[in-house]
């Protein structure tokens, strides 16, 4: 998603702007998303959310998937319309970025240059006449804060899970577009383990918060079907089911999003 990531300074920035867009063209080739266990609720009705291993970071990170295959997201459209009712706060962040400075103990906003969001002549700026930071600049700040405390929480999630070994690999395929796709490579929860948890152990996972993140992960696995379905051509037969269940309320109305909730 980042090309060009750089923090935001008025030396190199002073006369750039911001674009709000309704279009998310910039993401269709993403076919998976971050996405912080506050966000499990509302993202399990439209994605089947997994966990990827990060070996860089040694850690597990769940994230929604968008496609079945790298460089396809199947919620965004020729327009550049998103078509879920959701959409993933990373997506939404965008171009904005929050990265650790060189003394790994602060943060600092960074922003992708690589971007067309980024104008010298459209949008709104980032920062005034004068040099200093605009309101886009503390909007951007407190919303990238929020999200880093987010992020925080769900780190220590995918920790518990890997130290309690709950977490298994997804092998599974399904019918999509006329042809069978292998999904491999993800992680989900083992329910069979998590039942098998003792008393002790489900009361420490309802005391850390973790229960209503766990259990939306595993009623998101069936919208993988979603995601079989988008790539069939018209008039074909379903998917095979990916699990058990119904794949959930239907989200695919218009979603054409803008980042105003960051930006204004």
């Amino acid at each position: 998603m980042f090309e060009q990531v750089v923090p935001v300074n008025r030396e190199r920035h002073g006369s750039k702007k911001v674009r709000v867009t309704g279009s998310f063209a910039f993401a269709s080739k993403f076919h998976v998303a971050y996405v912080t266990i506050h966000e499990f609720a509302r993202a399990s009705s439209i994605y089947p959310i997994v966990f990827l291993e990060d070996k860089d970071n040694d850690e597990f990170r769940p994230v929604a998937m968008m496609g079945l295959e790298a460089g396809e997201n199947l919620f965004v459209d020729q327009e550049g319309n998103w078509s879920a009712s959701y959409i993933p706060a990373i997506i939404r962040r965008y171009p904005f970025a929050l990265t650790k400075a060189p003394d790994g103990e602060r943060y600092v906003v960074c922003v992708d240059e690589g971007s067309d969001l980024l104008s010298d002549t459209d949008g709104a700026a980032l920062f005034d006449a004068e040099g200093n930071p605009t309101q886009v600049i503390e909007n951007v700040k407190r919303y990238l804060g929020e999200l880093q405390q987010m992020d925080m929480m769900t780190q220590e999630m995918g920790k518990y899970l890997v130290q309690n070994n709950l977490l298994t690999p997804l092998n599974m395929r399904v019918n999509a577009g006329n042809e069978v796709r292998s999904i491999t490579g993800c992680y989900v929860v083992n329910e069979e383990r998590l039942n098998n948890f003792s008393d002790a152990k489900f009361l420490e996972l309802r005391e850390k918060k973790y229960l209503p993140a766990i259990y939306a992960h595993l009623l998101s696995l069936p919208q993988i079907e979603r995601l079989a379905s988008l790539k069939k051509p018209a008039g074909a037969s379903e998917g095979a089911q990916p699990a058990d269940g119904d794949a959930g309320a239907d989200a695919s109305g218009p979603g054409k999003k803008r980042r105003k909730d960051m930006l204004q």
